[in-house]
C-alpha cells in the first residue's frame, strides 16, 4: 500500500522546502501536494474562517486520488486545524496504508526572521504573519511527531524518510516501475553532499 506523509507548520517553518526535498530524494512514484499552490494558484481562493472555502475538500480529494492510483503522497501546508482537522483525520483514518504526520515547530520570531530573508514574501508584514501564526497546532493523531526549529534540513528530511517508511518503500506506480524511460535508472535521487538547513543556511 502507498504511504501518506503529512508535513504541517506555520508560514516560515520550512515545511515546503522539507517536503520538496523528501519527494526529490524518493524519486518518481511519490506525489507532492502543496496546499499553497492548490489554494492560491489553482483555485485562487483566499483562506477564510468567515466564508465557505473549497480548498480543504479539494486538497484531500486530490490526495485520496493519488493514493488510490498507487502514489506515495507528501502533503504539505499550514493546514490549520480550524479548517482542516476533520478532513485530515478522515483522510488518515480512511487510508488503509501507512500514514505519518509531522509538525514543524518554529517560534514566531524565527518565522519572522525567515520571512525577512525572502524577497518573494516582502509584501507580508509582521502583523499579517502574526495573524496567521498558531503555535503547536497539532492534529493530535497517533504517532504525530514534532520537529524542532533547530533541526537542519538534512536531519529533518532523513528523519521523515526513515520514520514514515518512505526510505524503504518501493515505487508502486507504472512510472518508474515499468516505464521505459526509467529503465536502468536509480529510483531514488542521490542526496547532495551539501544541503541547506531549514532556515536557508548551508550545513
Amino acid at each position: 500500500m502507498p504511504t501518506l506523509v503529512i508535513i504541517r507548520g506555520n508560514s516560515g517553518s520550512g515545511k515546503s522546502t522539507v517536503a520538496a526535498e523528501v519527494r526529490r530524494r524518493y524519486g518518481r512514484g511519490c506525489a507532492l501536494i502543496e496546499q499553497d499552490y492548490l489554494r492560491r494558484v489553482v483555485l485562487r481562493e483566499h483562506g477564510s474562517n468567515s466564508t465557505p472555502i473549497v480548498a480543504p475538500g479539494f486538497i484531500t480529494t486530490m490526495t485520496r486520488t493519488a493514493l488510490a492510483a498507487g502514489y506515495h503522497v507528501v502533503l504539505e501546508g499550514i493546514l490549520h486545524t480550524g479548517q482542516y482537522e476533520t478532513l485530515l483525520r478522515e483522510l488518515i483514518a480512511g487510508h488503509p496504508g501507512p500514514s505519518a504526520v509531522f509538525w514543524m515547530e518554529v517560534s514566531f520570531d524565527e518565522s519572522l526572521r525567515r520571512h525577512t530573508g525572502r524577497p518573494d514574501l516582502a509584501h507580508i508584514d509582521a502583523a499579517t504573519l502574526r495573524s496567521w501564526y498558531t503555535p503547536s497546532d497539532l492534529l493530535g493523531v497517533e504517532g504525530e511527531q514534532v520537529i524542532a526549529e533547530e533541526s537542519s534540513l538534512e536531519d529533518t528530511v532523513t528523519a521523515i524518510l526513515h520514520d514514515s517508511g518512505l526510505a524503504t518503500s518501493a515505487a508502486l506506480t507504472p512510472c518508474p516501475r515499468v516505464c521505459r524511460a526509467c529503465a536502468g535508472k536509480h529510483q531514488h535521487a542521490p542526496a547532495s553532499d551539501s544541503v541547506e538547513t531549514v532556515s536557508g543556511k548551508r550545513s
